[in-house]
């Protein structure tokens, strides 16, 4: 049987875990078997090898490494259990001994439960507007459709109205181009609004031939965050510029683009524009119901292992975004110009924030039992395996139940926001929408 040496602290307890091989031997088995599928064996069919021969074959360790995740997840779900924690998020793991035939000791350091008292929700009441979709809106929308299917004519006369324009483009910051600041052949219409405010306005009234110079601030919001919010100088060669003449909104044009009418089209826009500014709508009163829980729980001291798993889960959310862009979080940090640690420290409210939103969720599931059913987390690890039918990698992945965990804590969540909202959520009647 494991032997468990605890050492509790103020916000979090580690354990030191010594499980003897007699104990974790089956784990080895089955890790063996697992290995075998991969490895051929003379003389058996794949997974058919004893396991001394797999052993032989691959190397004890090599079965060690393969059964360890399997063992430590065992064990220390055993041992949260015989030492009667409530514990919060995922334990840090480091292991101290791992060799064959001799006692596996691994060290968990995971975050305990702080106490928290919930505000009274009566007293939270939040406003969510119902939406209108108005006619400028819709009439945006068409001629962006229409847009898609205009013709365009070259010219030697100014930029204006709904043309479009072929430029050439370099941005600087202090006489140094940015990651990403040069950019040939950019395409830019008139019409439509541009990411970085003010920049289309800048090109109104040029011509083929000239070059532009001027100055705008990159929205505070740009995924770019060297970039968002920062001065930034701008050169614009022009290199063509085209009139665009949109197709006329007529029923024929209507049915080349896959409706029956003009009525239809404009009623399955109004429809698509309601549900994006339904969900936007959602998104916020959700965001504000939580801003104003937080604000009125009461915390013990947040566990320091919690902050820290958060502000992973933040850099690594960074890292993604980044890479969607093709930029390397290295190029990111050269750009800032700061150290890992340094931005890692600018995430700590937010960090915070977020570890807060998921104690008040856990703690409002515990006082008023919402709770998953197994017929839900069932159906959801279904939908996935659907979903990731062609990923081995992903179908092996649900079946673990850290995975099933994580699931099932997700499904709690959004159950949650639900109940709150029915506490919270008042709904505001607009206006009469303009028709």
């Amino acid at each position: 049987m494991a032997q468990i040496k605890r050492e509790d602290k103020a916000t979090q307890v580690a354990l030191t875990i010594s499980i003897p091989e007699k104990e974790y031997t089956p784990a080895l088995k089955r890790a063996a078997k697992r290995l075998s599928m991969r490895v051929a064996i003379k003389g058996f069919r794949k997974g058919h090898a004893p396991y001394e021969l797999i052993k032989k074959e691959v190397g004890a360790m090599s079965i060690m490494q393969e059964a360890l995740e399997d063992i430590i997840q065992e064990q220390y779900s055993k041992a949260v259990i015989a030492e009667k924690l409530e514990t919060l998020g995922m334990p840090q793991i480091n292991i101290e001994k791992l060799a064959p035939e001799n006692d596996i000791v691994f060290k968990a350091e995971v975050a305990l439960l702080p106490s928290i008292t919930l505000p009274d929700f009566k007293k939270i009441k939040v406003e969510e507007k119902e939406v209108v979709v108005d006619d400028k809106k819709l009439d945006e929308t068409l001629d962006a459709i229409r847009g898609m299917h205009a013709t365009e004519v070259r010219k030697d006369g100014a930029a204006e109205g709904t043309d479009k324009l072929i430029i050439d483009m370099t941005m600087t910051q202090d006489g140094v181009v940015v990651e990403g600041g040069k950019t040939v052949d950019y395409q830019v219409y008139l019409g439509e609004d541009h990411y970085i405010p003010g920049f289309n306005k800048e090109l109104v009234g040029a011509k083929k031939g000239e070059t532009k110079e001027f100055s705008l601030s990159f929205p505070k919001t740009h995924y770019q965050k060297q970039l968002a919010g920062k001065k930034i100088d701008f050169s614009v060669v022009i290199k063509d510029v085209y009139v665009r003449e949109l197709p006329t909104l007529t029923e024929e044009f209507a049915q080349k683009i896959g409706q029956d009418s003009v009525k239809a089209l404009k009623a399955l826009i109004k429809e698509n524009l309601l549900n994006e500014a339904k969900q936007k709508a959602s998104q916020q009163v959700e965001i504000e119901m939580l801003d104003q829980i937080i604000d009125q729980t009461i915390f013990s001291d947040i566990p320091d292992i919690l902050l820290e798993s958060e502000k992973n889960k933040i850099f690594h959310e960074l890292k993604q975004d980044l890479s969607k862009h093709g930029v390397t979080i290295e190029q990111y940090l050269e750009d800032i110009k700061k150290k890992e640690d340094e931005l890692r420290k600018e995430f700590s409210a937010q960090a915070e924030k977020r570890a807060k939103a998921a104690l008040v969720s856990r703690q409002i599931a515990k006082e008023h039992n919402i709770v998953v059913s197994k017929e839900a987390l069932e159906a959801e690890i279904n939908v996935l395996k659907d979903i990731y039918k062609d990923n081995k990698d992903a179908q092996e992945n649900l079946k673990r139940a850290d995975v099933h965990d994580t699931i099932a804590l997700t499904l709690q969540n959004k159950e949650v926001i639900s109940w709150l909202k029915k506490q919270i959520i008042t709904k505001k009647v607009p206006k009469t929408a303009k028709k």
